[in-house]
């Protein structure tokens, strides 16, 4: 069962990692996904983020495109076992030479600080998806996860004093939705722009509101790279019902994440070290909300602390089986691990 992973940070951490002097690389490295994974893993196609996180950066412009020129080297130094997708046939050349293809994506659209002509920059960079925000709000919209406001209000935990319960009526932070603040004017030109290129929309990380903007103003099928299903855990980076229902009746894929927090809630205090139970859990709800084409995989390797059934990629076919094992035929266990993916990427790379 070959795999199709929406999402990974691992060239994002590779940058990081350069920058302090390490020499690991693609080949081989300490983190979730290297070639030596990736090929135990049987994966077909990895779409690589370039995620900037603008805390902690002075120019997010020129972190962009340095992280776009270690994708780009880290490629022609292995080009006999991976190459880089522009478009869907690439990934079938790929294919055929027994390469791996990888697909360049951006999470974090305010690394174009509020200028849609870099789109076509970073488009002619190979990039074919972009996360419009992360989980601070920039000149495009406003985050699921707002971590700037939440430490504004100071309301990552319980917000009572020592002893007392919270209020009835009181939300965690993380469950608190954003159903007003989405797109901004300048958001929906970066819409219709990378309607326009051909570059994916990725609502991953987008406020409640901002995914609503999206399904109102496109007309193409859209992706959430890396997120679950809120009904099964009610963290807001996760999708509802209707939002999955939406994307599904749109011809988008979701790709499941494997960050233990957002596949399941445990009470304050207890561990969370992840399990494939819990993702065979969200898999299962979104084919009885959404069917069983919606469904794709977004590890968010090298993006999260970690996951005890699937430490790295080379588990993946662990996952297959589990998935199997829940039921599931195997023509709809490929689905998952690979076949919406391309079908997606057939439709809207050419």
């Amino acid at each position: 069962m070959r795999i199709a992973d929406m999402h990974c940070d691992t060239i994002s951490e590779l940058y990081k990692k350069r920058k302090a002097g390490s020499g690991e690389g693609l080949a081989e490295n300490e983190g979730h996904v290297d070639l030596r994974k990736l090929e135990a893993g049987k994966s077909l196609v990895q779409n690589f983020a370039l995620f900037v996180n603008l805390e902690k950066t002075m120019s997010p412009w020129e972190d962009v495109l340095g992280m776009a020129d270690l994708y780009h080297k880290e490629l022609e130094a292995n080009g006999s076992r991976i190459a880089p997708v522009f478009c869907y046939g690439d990934i079938e050349r790929n294919r055929k030479e027994g390469k791996i293809s990888a697909l360049l994506t951006v999470e974090e659209g305010g690394v174009c600080e509020g200028k849609p002509e870099r789109l076509e920059h970073l488009y002619r960079l190979g990039v074919r998806m972009m996360t419009l925000t992360w989980n601070y709000p920039n000149e495009i919209g406003y985050p699921a996860l707002d971590i700037r406001r939440m430490a504004e209000e100071g309301a990552h935990n319980v917000e009572k004093r020592p002893g007392e319960e919270p209020a009835a009526d009181w939300v965690p932070f993380h469950r608190r939705a954003d159903l007003e603040r989405g797109l901004t004017e300048t958001g929906r030109e970066f819409v219709a722009e990378m309607e326009r290129l051909g570059m994916i929309i990725d609502v991953s990380h987008l406020s409640d509101a901002g995914f609503y903007d999206v399904l109102r103003m496109t007309r193409k099928p859209f992706a959430a790279s890396h997120s679950n299903a809120r009904a099964v855990s009610p963290w807001v980076r996760n999708l509802t019902d209707d939002m999955i229902k939406k994307l599904s009746e749109r011809g988008g894929v979701i790709g499941i994440n494997f960050c233990p927090d957002f596949l399941e809630e445990v009470p304050e205090g207890e561990e969370n070290p992840g399990s494939l139970e819990a993702v065979v859990r969200h898999v299962r709800h979104m084919i009885n909300v959404g069917g069983i084409d919606c469904i794709g995989l977004g590890s968010d390797f090298d993006g999260i602390e970690g996951h005890k059934e699937l430490p790295d990629f080379s588990y993946m076919p662990k996952l297959a089986e589990a998935l199997e094992k829940s039921g599931l035929k195997e023509g709809e266990v490929e689905k998952i691990c690979s076949g919406n993916v391309l079908r997606f990427y057939k439709e809207l790379l050419g």
